[in-house]
């Protein structure tokens, strides 16, 4: 399995994912700025590894203060933090990541300066080993869900280059290979960025899964003709209702899956569920540039003068969802409980 996030020698490295699936590119980021580049550029994207990006990068900001005293450290702390902050606003495991650094450094703050470098180095590290632990048992709990010689549909990419591992739709998947269960998969192209073709494809081919490419709009024909049994999907938040924001075409996906009678599932770690909001209509939702709509991988593909619209991300209302898989289980409608439970 490919490694998306790593530190490495007091620097951050990284797949380029603007760069496949055309060649296996690294970056290696030693400045703060560096990274928040990358991160909303979509150098390093997916919501877990989002949130691993924030852990590292205030690591990554940090190390060379020259702060001798906490009150000035946590000043340039808190300038970091705000940095990262303002790069991606959907994904909530970016700010329970930086919310997470930042109390550790909290409980820490009557040691020396130099120790708590390292104590946040440590519990970024940490960030990164919860989450290989938690991609294997999302992947566990939802390929119960899997039979033999199903064929599984799943949006954008939430896969190995989205986590610090497995991934959590495509770690399902994964683990349902790995237990001898034949699958296979129609993956979405996903427009405007084509995660889908570019960045899911790719993964799959890698490990050896069946895999059919298709263009976003024949997703309904497909289930039609009953060529899916199951639809999975990642998430960047989930509301306290079980309302779902991820990659945009995912709502409408979901409408069909409930039209032709397909169960639809969402698998993601519980840090990317925000109790703190009651339902969708309060996630933020990213608005990115529209030349992303108006060309295709660079080249010009709409009129001049057009305008465009580009939400990177959709709500999918918890009526159209048959379960959310985390690592601690699989919720079940109402959400309101089994969420909170």
């Amino acid at each position: 399995m490919i490694n998306t996030i790593e530190w490495i020698d007091k620097k951050v490295k990284i797949i380029d994912q603007t760069k496949l699936p055309d060649g296996l590119e690294y970056i290696y980021c030693q400045d703060v700025n560096t990274l928040r580049e990358a991160i909303c550029s979509l150098k390093v994207r997916g919501a877990p590894a989002l949130g691993i990006a924030a852990a590292l990068g205030l690591v990554l900001g940090i190390q060379n203060s020259s702060a001798d005293d906490y009150p000035t450290f946590k000043e340039e702390m808190k300038k970091v933090i705000d940095l990262l902050a303002s790069s991606r606003p959907t994904a909530v495991n970016l700010f329970h990541s930086l919310k997470r650094m930042a109390d550790c450094a909290e409980k820490n703050k009557l040691k020396k300066i130099e120790e708590i470098k390292d104590i946040l180095e440590e519990e970024a590290l940490k960030i990164i080993e919860e989450d290989k632990l938690c991609n294997r048992r999302i992947g566990k709990n939802g390929a119960s869900l899997i039979n033999d010689g199903e064929t599984i549909l799943t949006h954008c990419n939430a896969g190995a280059l989205a986590t610090a591992d497995y991934g959590t739709a495509l770690g399902i998947i994964y683990t349902a290979k790995e237990e001898g269960k034949r699958i296979k998969v129609y993956t979405d192209e996903t427009r405007p960025l084509l995660q889908g073709a570019r960045l899911t494809a790719w993964e799959l081919l890698q490990e050896g899964i069946e895999t059919v490419l298709i263009c976003d709009n024949m997703a309904g024909e497909v289930m039609r003709q009953g060529r899916i049994d199951k639809v999975i999907v990642g998430a960047d938040r989930v509301a306290a209702n079980g309302d779902v924001a991820n990659k945009i075409g995912t709502y409408s996906l979901a409408v069909l899956a409930k039209e032709n009678m397909i169960p639809f599932y969402v698998a993601c770690p519980f840090s990317s569920i925000d109790l703190s909001l009651l339902d969708g209509k309060a996630i933020p939702i990213e608005q990115r540039d529209v030349s992303e709509v108006k060309e295709i991988l660079g080249k010009r593909t709409a009129p001049r003068g057009v305008d465009a619209y580009n939400p990177a991300f959709d709500i999918t209302q918890a009526k159209y969802i048959t379960g959310i898989i985390t690592e601690r289980g699989i919720c079940e409608p109402p959400y309101q409980e089994s969420l909170r439970k």
